[in-house]
């Protein structure tokens, strides 16, 4: 008994509280709010069990609130036109909500398309849209104050994106977008956000939502054939779940290939949508873990699963969260700012559910939007915060798709760009390094980034230093070492981005097949000794050189000259030789015609004569012409004869010295003009541009060009010599011309001049976005001289006994340009004293011959006057003194008379002073007859100081 009645009480008590619970729930303000979700999408149907879920969740947290949300869903049916069309008159539009339900805010719809004629009835009926999915950035708040964003807009996410491809080092991306107004509201965004970072976009696919499977494979392999494989996709997870189907049945989900998804994209998908996206990266933003957002995610699960067994997914989605959210948003908002029940200004009298002429406009409208623009609390999602109708951009996490779970590789925030940890402690500079990531795993189960460069490189047989190719035992990759490749290294290391790349060897022809490869798409650049030239620059982009330029001529050096027995006439050239005997001679006969009539030593019978003019002309050669000179026109000319003989003779001595002294090299051939003339074999590299160079530039016979590949071989060609099969000469660029010689420098030179080139560069496909980076990079390796010393030592070994050729090389001797101007000046003052001479002798002699007599021919009158030359000059006084040309001198220990003294002094001016300047021994006396006799010498240094010594003992005596 006493049990029952306890039952009984109890049952009296929960039939109370109920009751109790009911009226309080009668006595709420029920706020009718619309909500229009897509009900057959997986997304659709996440967010509706959210808001369900959201409903029950605050106001079993806030069960003393006097108002409750009174939610009225409609059914979008993934159709644009179903929301707010006229055709359709279902009851589960917008229309219908804002006319017979007099909502004061609609939740939804789910796509921007249909949000964007939602915006418009909102703003007539001043009701809130508050949309948590509708994310393009074509939709916006200041287009419609009455659009609230409870979901970030795409556009906050494009810095992110960027900086992803920024950091991979991937200058060229193809976006692969569905065909509506959420696809192309960001595709203007993506564009300037990647041509900010030079990334190029080649090509846009843009996929209509209409597209069936058959469509799309046909746009994926069209992205097949055009080679590319880094793409960002763009799509809702209806159409982006069969792309992904379809382009892993395409092959475009192994290894080799990049793709990036959007926030939008990473809704939940079922188990065989994420085995075909193994290796995707994506964007999507942070959500901080919480207790709260753990139980709600246990309980979510459970619910969903068990109410929708038929769907097959492993996790909800963001938008789920937003949806959350914003129900609590507007519950608060509606709380906050005591919204009451009431209808539109204008109520409806129409009976038809799309009469948009007649719908009216909700007092509590603008009331309930302020409320839910000022909300702000801690959700699921985060920080719920609104700024401008729309939610603040959180940090954004970096995802990578690895079996049937999102791995987490990194987060990206506005002030510090990509990071590995979130929560990072101290401040930190902007990054847009990929090392701030964790390491992800690409699309083909590898770590080994897509887009790497394909780079060929030559597989050469000589001339390894500049890039030599190895396998490694049992390795399938190649070792790529050498000259190019360093550079190439050190390029890629000043770069502001990474770039990965692999070297694939080529030997299947010559270098402009190898170029050939980057037009045909087999290769994405080329690294070797390839030097730029105009026709290559029709197929590839060169960067700008990394070595020095120049086709030059090697040639064989002749023995030394040292051992030749005529070395002595090698310090002259043929020309100077016989332009100095001219002169010489020439010189001769001047100096014979200024003084044959008043010198006695230029007399005498013809033999006598023209010994005496050419010994006086050689030996001034050596300043050891004896003979004196009493005209002077001809001491005029010898000054001017005696310099030109100095320098020619000092320069001699010097270039005899050197070619002694110093070993020298002297080719064996000097122009090719002579080797072309004489048909002689030429040899070059082969495989090489030079070989067209040498036909189409220097005129040679295709026929008679040999190629060889390695500096061994042009050693032998060229010293067997051109009578035994060898070459005359080997063409080549300077790089390996230097490096040849640095091995070989005592055998062979360069020689001729230096035929212009532009270098060694890299190549590249035609307007390749990498070109004015890399060249940018080869700037800064070129000239930083200290690595550019350290990488040739390192490649070149260069000989230590071979000295610097240059000091080795030697010329055919002094040449007579050097010495023209000398010899026009000696030439000149020759003439003008013979000149004036011939004339003075002609005015003097040439009247008396015509009036001896008047009739005889003009010869008879040459002749004459040719006796008159030949006879002694009367004026010349001297001529007529008898005695030897040199006066004794007295003795020291005479102490003679002062007349005599005064004599002597008074005969000794006058042989310095007059043209007659022989001293008779009469002039002296008796008083002088112990004076040595002093040798005159004109222009040497012995005459001088005799001269000198002489006044000095007359002086005495």
């Amino acid at each position: 008994m006493p049990k029952q009645k306890f039952t009984l009480r109890f049952i009296t008590f929960l039939l109370v509280n109920l009751w109790c619970k009911q009226m309080v729930i009668m006595a709420m303000e029920m706020i009718p709010i619309g909500v229009v979700l897509d009900l057959n999408s997986t997304v659709g149907e996440i967010a509706g069990s959210c808001i369900s879920m959201a409903v029950f969740d605050f106001y079993a947290v806030n069960d003393d609130f006097k108002t409750r949300l009174a939610l009225f869903t409609r059914d979008s049916s993934s159709d644009v036109v179903a929301a707010t069309s006229s055709v359709i008159v279902f009851s589960n539009s917008a229309l219908d909500l804002m006319k017979n339900e007099q909502v004061h805010a609609i939740i939804g719809p789910l796509t921007s398309s249909q949000a964007k004629f939602v915006i418009e009835l909102g703003g007539k009926a001043e009701v809130p849209i508050v949309s948590f999915s509708a994310t393009s950035p074509t939709l916006s708040a200041t287009r419609s104050k009455y659009f609230v964003r409870t979901a970030q807009d795409d556009s906050s996410q494009v810095k992110a994106i960027a900086n992803i491809v920024q950091a991979y080092g991937w200058r060229e991306i193809v976006p692969i977008y569905e065909d509506t107004e959420y696809g192309n509201g960001l595709v203007p965004f993506l564009l300037e956000a990647f041509q900010e970072i030079d990334t190029r976009v080649p090509y846009g696919s843009r996929i209509p939502m209409y597209f069936n499977d058959t469509q799309i494979m046909r746009e994926l392999n069209k992205l097949k054939e055009m080679q590319k494989s880094i793409f960002l996709v763009h799509m809702s997870a209806s159409i982006g779940s069969r792309l992904f189907l379809l382009a892993k049945d395409a092959g475009m989900m192994s290894e080799g290939y990049a793709w990036i998804v959007t926030s939008a994209f990473l809704d939940p998908v079922g188990y065989e949508v994420m085995d075909s996206m193994q290796g995707v990266l994506g964007v999507k933003p942070h959500i901080p873990t919480s207790k709260k957002l753990e139980s709600f995610k246990s309980r979510w699960r459970k619910n969903f699963t068990t109410s929708k067994p038929q769907i097959k997914i492993n996790e909800f989605n963001l938008f789920g969260l937003w949806a959350y959210d914003t129900v609590w948003a507007i519950a608060m908002a509606v709380e906050k700012a005591g919204i009451v029940h009431s209808g539109y200004v204008k109520p409806n009298t129409s009976e038809s559910t799309v009469d948009i002429t007649a719908l009216g406009k909700s007092e509590m409208g603008p009331r309930l939007l302020r409320s839910i623009l000022s909300t702000r609390f801690q959700g699921l999602s985060g920080d719920f915060h609104l700024a401008g109708g729309e939610m603040v951009p959180s940090a954004f996490e970096i995802i990578n798709v690895i079996g049937r779970a999102e791995r987490v590789i990194g987060y990206w925030t506005p002030e510090r760009g990509l990071s590995r940890n979130l929560y990072s402690e101290g401040k930190t500079a902007y990054s847009t390094s990929k090392n701030k990531l964790k390491e992800p795993i690409w699309p083909g189960d590898t770590t080994q980034q897509p887009k790497r460069l394909r780079i060929g490189v030559p597989l050469k047989t000589g001339f390894k230093e500049f890039i030599k190719v190895e396998w490694s035992p049992g390795g399938d990759k190649p070792n790529v070492s050498g000259f190019t490749r360093d550079v190439f290294l050190s390029v890629v290391e000043a770069l502001p981005f990474p770039l990965p790349y692999e070297f694939i060897p080529f030997s299947a022809g010559t270098y402009n097949e190898l170029l050939k490869r980057i037009e045909l798409k087999k290769f994405d650049a080329v690294v070797g000794d390839v030097t730029i030239i105009a026709h290559r620059s029709s197929y590839v982009d060169f960067t700008l050189p990394y070595s020095e330029s120049g086709i030059a001529m090697v040639v064989l050096t002749k023995r030394d000259e040292r051992e030749n027995m005529w070395i002595f006439l090698k310090p002259l050239s043929l020309e100077l030789w016989l332009t100095t005997g001219i002169a010489i001679i020439f010189t001769g006969l001047v100096v014979w015609v200024l003084e044959h009539r008043e010198n006695k030593v230029f007399r005498g019978n013809p033999a006598q004569q023209l010994g005496t003019t050419l010994w006086f002309s050689f030996s001034t050669l050596f300043f050891a012409h004896r003979e004196k000179v009493v005209n002077n026109w001809t001491r005029f000319v010898l000054i001017i004869w005696i310099f030109v003989v100095l320098i020619i003779s000092q320069s001699y001595t010097a270039s005899l010295a050197s070619m002694l002294t110093v070993k020298r090299l002297q080719p064996t051939f000097v122009d090719v003009k002579e080797i072309r003339k004489n048909g002689y074999f030429v040899g070059h590299q082969k495989n090489s541009f030079v070989k067209d160079f040498l036909v189409k530039n220097l005129k040679l016979n295709a026929s008679l060009l040999k190629g060889y590949d390695t500096p061994e071989e042009y050693h032998d060609a060229l010293s067997i010599g051109i009578r035994n099969g060898g070459v005359a000469a080997i063409f080549d660029e300077i790089p390996y011309v230097k490096l040849f010689l640095a091995k070989h420098c005592n055998k062979f030179q360069m020689i001729g001049p230096t035929y212009k080139t532009d270098g060694f560069g890299f190549a590249f496909p035609l307007q390749s976005p990498l070109v004015p980076y890399v060249s940018r990079a080869i700037l800064k390796v070129t000239q930083d001289k200290d690595l550019m010393e350290e990488i040739e030592r390192r490649n070149f070994v260069r000989e230590t006994t071979c000295l610097d050729q240059a000091s080795m090389v030697t010329s055919g001797g002094l040449s007579l340009p050097s010495f023209g101007g000398l010899f026009i000046i000696t030439g000149v003052a020759s003439m003008s004293a013979l000149l004036i001479y011939v004339t003075k002798f002609l005015y003097i002699h040439w009247p008396a011959s015509n009036t001896m007599d008047q009739e005889r021919p003009f010869y008879m009158r040459i002749l004459e006057l040719a006796k008159h030359f030949d006879k002694e000059d009367p004026s010349a006084h001297h001529l007529n003194r008898a005695g030897p040309r040199v006066h004794p001198v007295p003795s020291v220990e005479i102490v003679g008379a002062s007349p005599n003294i005064d004599d002597a002094h008074g005969h000794s001016r006058t042989s310095i002073e007059g043209s007659g300047d022989i001293i008779g021994d009469q002039d002296l006396g008796s008083s002088a007859a112990n004076i040595e006799p002093p040798t005159h010498t004109v222009g040497t240094a012995s005459f001088v100081v005799r001269e000198t010594l002489l006044g000095i003992r007359i002086c005495a005596a």
